[in-house]
């Protein structure tokens, strides 16, 4: 079980990076062409992909605590 939670979190993390680098991406991108709509949109994936991220953390701590019992 705790494998599958340590490769689960390790997926989140590395999505939840992603999504966090292309919505500062889309962010930057709107701020550029002035388009506040894709500078929000891009706040919001970048909001997202760092939840996502820390709840890879988790899942890998819990993985790596399950291991120590």
């Amino acid at each position: 079980m705790s494998d599958n939670l340590k490769s689960d979190g390790l997926e989140n993390q590395i999505k939840g990076a992603a999504k966090e680098v292309s919505g500062k991406v889309r962010n930057a991108a709107g701020g550029i062409t002035s388009d506040t709509s894709e500078q929000l949109k891009g706040k919001a994936n970048e909001l997202e992909g760092k939840v996502q991220r820390k709840y890879g953390e988790a899942q890998t701590d819990a993985a790596n605590d399950n291991e120590k019992l």
